[in-house]
């Protein structure tokens, strides 16, 4: 498959082919199916961030016991791990920048 350019903003969870306004955080080159598995991951974080809402109201249940955190946790480290992955030598520098990922790209 051909890859193309897509334009990514992991604060709004937008990707796009179309560069606008602020989504261009990180920049990847990727094939339809890997912009599919891209979008099932920010999903999953969203899904994860909506119960952790929820759970927020809850004032018995304690934060380090919620499962919903430790899926949001995980979907964005592996979210950055495949924008990385993807991503143009700007993006790599920037997440590399931030240091949200500990296998080595530090």
């Amino acid at each position: 498959m051909e890859k193309k350019k897509f334009y990514i903003n992991l604060g709004s969870q937008e990707i796009s082919q179309i560069k606008y306004d602020n989504n261009e955080e990180f920049v990847i080159h990727a094939t339809e199916d890997e912009v599919r598995i891209l979008r099932d991951k920010m999903d999953d974080m969203y899904n994860a961030d909506y119960r952790a809402f929820f759970r927020a109201h809850v004032p018995i249940m304690p934060y380090h016991n919620d499962s919903s955190n430790d899926d949001y946790d995980i979907g964005i480290t592996e979210a950055f791990q495949m924008i990385y992955d993807l991503g143009d030598e700007n993006t790599k520098k920037h997440i590399d920048s931030m240091g949200v990922l500990s296998d080595g790209h530090e």
